[in-house]
C-alpha cells in the first residue's frame, strides 16, 4: 500500500475515541498491514483494548536506529458540529474528513507509506526503523508511550533519532509557507488553586467571601502576562524568521528576542492575532483557568472555592517551583495550590546534523516554503521517549498554502487534511528515511 490516502481513510473510520481509547481494530489493521510485506509486529499495552503495536524495520547499517511515534487515539467528538460524519474518512473538495485526519492519523498513514515503499521495492532504510504506534496520547500517555518507555524500553533499544507530530503549523507573518521542525515542547504544570473566606445564607452579603476571591484570581490571570523567557529554541526561531521577514516585522521580531526596547506585549500586538497569541505562548510559561467548582445551592455563599489552571512550562532548565514563584506575583501568597499533574522535562534542542537534514530535505523537496524550529505550546509523546535519550522532533511536512491554519482543526469539529499535503509528507519521510545518518 504505497499511497498514504486509503490508509488514512481507512484509520479514520476506526472510532478510537479516548476516553475509552479502544483501538485494537485499528492496531490490528497496521499490523495487517505491515505483515503484507512481511514486518513483524509486537503488541503490548496495559489492557487489551489499548494495546501499543511495535515493529523494527531492519536498516542498512549505514544509520543508527530511528523511532517513528504515532498515536491512534482521537479526542471525542461529542457537542461538536460536524458537516460531514466525524468517522467517515471520506475525500471532499480533496481533502480526507474525519477526526483524527490531522491529529493525528495523518501522519501515521504518512509512515506507514514510506516505510511500505521501501519495502516493496526491496530496499533498507539507512538505519533500523522502529514504528511505534501508541495508545492514551490524548489522555496522558499513561497507557502508551509512557508504558513503552517504562515498562518495554528494550523495544525502543538503541534509538538516536525520534520523528513524530507536528506538521500542519502556519504563520502569516509575510506570507510565508512554513515547514515546521519541533524542536522543543513546553510541559504540563496544572494546579488546583484553592480560595477560602467566610459562607453563610446568600440573602446576606458578606465581606471578602471566596467567589470575591475568586474573580480577582481571574481578572489577574486574565490582565497580566508572565515574564518574558527567550530559551533556546526560542531564540534560534526567533533569528531564523529575522532573516526571512520584510520590514518591520524583522525589526519587532528581533526587538522581541533581545529583550530590549518596547514591552513584548506592545510588539506582540503589532503582529497578525494568531501569530502574536503563538509567540506570546512560547515565550513564556502560561495559565489558563479551566474549571471552577464550588456548592451547587443557590442560596448558598460558599465558604470554598477551587479553579483548575493548565499551566504550561517552558522547556530548559524551569522547575515547577520556577513557575509558581512567577504565578504567585501575579495572584498572590493567600490562594492555596495544589499540584494535579508535572509534565516530564524536555532536554534542550539538539540542532545538530540530523536537524540539518530536516531543513535541507524541506529546501529540495518545497524550494519555496521557509524550514523553521518551532516550539509547541502543548505536549506530546516526544517528552516521553526522549527520557530514553533520542533526539526529538516533531516533522510531519505538510506542503499547505501560506498562511494555513490547519492546527486550528485540532480537537474541533470539520477536521481535515488536504491529500496532496498527505502525499508529499509520505514522499518527504520516503526520503528522509534513505538518507539520515
Amino acid at each position: 500500500m504505497t499511497d498514504p490516502i486509503p490508509v488514512l481513510q481507512r484509520l479514520v473510520r476506526y472510532d478510537t475515541t479516548n476516553p475509552p481509547g479502544a483501538q485494537r481494530e485499528c492496531v490490528q489493521y497496521v499490523a495487517d498491514l505491515l505483515a503484507t510485506e512481511g514486518i513483524e509486529s509486537h503488541l503490548v499495552g496495559v489492557d487489551d483494548d489499548r494495546p501499543n503495536l511495535v515493529a523494527r524495520v531492519p536498516g542498512a547499517g549505514l544509520a543508527p536506529p530511528l523511532l517513528l511515534q504515532a498515536h491512534a487515539d482521537v479526542v471525542p467528538t461529542a457537542g461538536q458540529v460536524w458537516t460531514h460524519p466525524p468517522f467517515c474518512g471520506d475525500i471532499i473538495d480533496g481533502h480526507v474528513w474525519g477526526r483524527g485526519s490531522v491529529d493525528m492519523k495523518g501522519g501515521l498513514a504518512m509512515m506507514l507509506a514510506a516505510l511500505l515503499r521501501l519495502r516493496g521495492r526491496g530496499e533498507s532504510p539507512a538505519g533500523d526503523v522502529i514504528l511505534a504506534v501508541v495508545a492514551d496520547e490524548e489522555a496522558g500517555s499513561h497507557a502508551g508511550a509512557h508504558f513503552l518507555v517504562h515498562e518495554h524500553p528494550s523495544l525502543l533499544s538503541d534509538a538516536r533519532y525520534c520523528i513524530g507530530e507536528d506538521g500542519g503549523a502556519g504563520l502569516n507573518l509575510g506570507g510565508l509557507r512554513v515547514h515546521p521542525i519541533v524542536v522543543a515542547e513546553k510541559r504540563g504544570g496544572w494546579l488546583r488553586a484553592t480560595l477560602r473566606g467566610p459562607g453563610g445564607h446568600a440573602s446576606r452579603r458578606r465581606p471578602d467571601t471566596a467567589v470575591g476571591k475568586l474573580a480577582r484570581l481571574l481578572s489577574n490571570l486574565d490582565g497580566y502576562r508572565l515574564p518574558t523567557h527567550i530559551t533556546a529554541g526560542a531564540n534560534r526561531m526567533l533569528q531564523e524568521l529575522e532573516k526571512v521577514l520584510p520590514s518591520p516585522l524583522d525589526g519587532q521580531i528581533a526587538a522581541l528576542r533581545s529583550g530590549e526596547g518596547a514591552d513584548p506585549g506592545q510588539l506582540l500586538a503589532g503582529l497578525p492575532a494568531d501569530d502574536a497569541i503563538y509567540l506570546d505562548s512560547v515565550t513564556r510559561h502560561t495559565a489558563n483557568p479551566t474549571i471552577v467548582r464550588t456548592s451547587q445551592k443557590i442560596n448558598m455563599i460558599p465558604s470554598e472555592v477551587t479553579v483548575d489552571i493548565d499551566g504550561r512550562i517552558l522547556p530548559g532548565e524551569f522547575t515547577l517551583g520556577d513557575f509558581i514563584g512567577e504565578l504567585r506575583a501575579v495572584v498572590g501568597h493567600e490562594v492555596e495550590f495544589d499540584l494535579l499533574l508535572e509534565g516530564e522535562r524536555m532536554p534542550e534542542p539538539r540542532f545538530g546534523p540530523f536537524y540539518d537534514l530536516l531543513a535541507r530535505l524541506v529546501g529540495e523537496l518545497d524550494p519555496q516554503a521557509i524550514p523553521l524550529p518551532m516550539i509547541t505550546p502543548a505536549s506530546t509523546d516526544a517528552r516521553l521517549f526522549a527520557q530514553l535519550g533520542m533526539e526529538c522532533y516533531g516533522w510531519l511536512p505538510m506542503r499547505l498554502p501560506p498562511g494555513s491554519r490547519y492546527h486550528e482543526l485540532l480537537h474541533a469539529a470539520d477536521e481535515r487534511i488536504p491529500v496532496d499535503s498527505i502525499r508529499f509528507g509520505a514522499d518527504s519521510l520516503e526520503q528522509l528515511l534513505r538518507r539520515y545518518r
